[in-house]
C-alpha cells in the first residue's frame, strides 16, 4: 500500500502548482485535470469569438438586451463543455508523447491515473451535453455546429501530418465566430463573419504558437509538428505580422457590420495588449510562454467590450 501511495503522489501537482481541484476527492481529481477545469484560459479563448459574433449580430439587428445575455451565457457554458471534451480527445491522441515530455507527463492519461477506456467513458457524457446545448439553438445553427465536430476530432492528428496544426486548431476553435450570429438570426452574413472567423483563426495561431514554444525541443524530438518549429528564431516578427492581420480582419468585419467608434476602440485596446504581450514575452522562458495563453484572453475581452459598448449606444441610449 505504501508503494502505491507514493506513486499517486508523484502524479499530483506540487504544492506550488496546487489548484482548487485538489480540494476534491482523489478519485475525482484526475478527471477534472483531464478536462482542464482548473485553467480558464482555453475556455475563454474558445468563448470570446462566440461572444463577438453574438454581440455583433445583436447590434446589426437591434435585438433586446436579454438576447445578448441569453446567448452569451449559453455559449459560455458550451465553451466550457466543448473545451473539456476537446482536451480529453487531444490527450487520448497524445498520451504517449505527453508521457515523454516533462511538462505534460503528469497529465492524467500520460501518468496512468486515468485509462484510455475511462477517458472514453468520461468523454461520452461531455459530447452528449455539448450536442444537447447545440440543440437549444435553431436548426440552421445545429447543423452548422455539428459540422465542426470532425475538425475537433481530427485536429490532434494534424500535429503529425502538417507543420501548421495551429491553423487547423484555429479553424475548429473559432467556429463560434460563425455560430454565434447564426444562433441569433438563423443565418450567417458571410461578408461580415468570414473575416471575423479568419481573424480569430489567425489569433489562435498567435497564442498557440507562443504557448507551444516552451515545447519546441521536445516536439522536434518526438516528431510533433508545429508552427513554433518552422518559425524558428523569427517567431516574434512573424507573430507580429499575424497579430496585425488579426486586428485588420476583425476591424474589417466590424466595418462591414456597420459598427461605430466604440467597436474600433475595443479593437485598438486589444491591439495594444497584443503588442505589449508580444514585446514582453521571453520565448526562451517556459513560464513566460505558458503565461501568454491566459493573457491573450484579454484581447478577446477588449474586442467584445467594444462590440458590447457599441450595442449599448445603439439600442439603449
Amino acid at each position: 500500500m505504501e508503494v502505491k501511495s507514493t506513486a499517486v503522489k508523484q502524479h499530483l501537482p506540487s504544492s506550488s502548482d496546487a489548484t482548487w481541484v485538489d480540494s476534491f476527492p482523489a478519485n475525482i481529481r484526475p478527471y477534472l485535470y483531464l478536462a482542464r477545469v482548473h485553467n480558464p484560459a482555453g475556455t475563454l479563448l474558445l468563448f470570446y469569438p462566440c461572444a463577438w459574433s453574438v454581440t455583433m449580430a445583436c447590434y446589426a439587428h437591434g435585438t433586446p438586451m436579454s438576447t445578448v445575455w441569453t446567448y452569451v451565457g449559453l455559449f459560455l457554458t458550451a465553451s466550457q463543455v466543448f473545451h473539456a471534451a476537446g482536451c480529453v480527445i487531444n490527450d487520448m491522441w497524445d498520451k504517449d508523447v505527453d508521457a515523454a515530455v516533462p511538462r505534460t507527463s503528469t497529465r492524467p492519461l500520460a501518468s496512468g491515473d486515468v485509462s484510455m477506456f475511462q477517458a472514453f467513458l468520461f468523454l461520452i457524457p461531455q459530447l452528449a451535453l455539448g450536442v444537447w446545448l447545440l440543440m437549444q439553438l435553431n436548426e440552421y445553427s445545429l447543423r452548422l455546429g455539428l459540422s465542426s465536430l470532425g475538425l475537433v476530432v481530427l485536429y490532434p492528428a494534424m500535429k503529425r501530418v502538417t507543420n501548421w496544426p495551429q491553423a487547423v486548431l484555429g479553424m475548429c476553435f473559432n467556429w463560434g465566430a460563425l455560430l454565434g450570429a447564426a444562433s441569433v438570426v438563423g443565418a450567417v452574413d458571410w461578408h461580415v463573419y468570414i473575416p471575423l472567423y479568419l481573424g480569430a483563426a489567425c489569433w489562435t495561431i498567435v497564442y498557440d504558437t507562443s504557448y507551444a514554444r516552451q515545447d519546441r525541443d521536445e516536439d522536434a524530438k518526438y516528431g510533433v509538428r508545429s508552427t513554433t518549429i518552422i518559425f524558428g528564431d523569427q517567431i516574434r516578427p512573424i507573430l507580429a505580422m499575424f497579430s496585425a492581420v488579426v486586428c485588420a480582419l476583425v476591424s474589417y468585419a466590424g466595418y462591414c457590420n456597420g459598427h461605430g467608434l466604440p467597436f474600433f476602440c475595443g479593437v485598438a485596446l486589444g491591439a495594444l495588449h497584443l503588442a505589449r504581450l508580444l514585446a514582453r514575452t521571453d520565448f526562451e522562458n517556459k513560464e513566460s510562454c505558458d503565461a501568454t495563453l491566459l493573457s491573450n484572453a484579454w484581447f478577446g475581452f477588449w474586442v467584445w467590450a467594444g462590440a458590447f459598448a457599441d450595442f449599448l449606444l445603439k439600442t439603449q441610449l
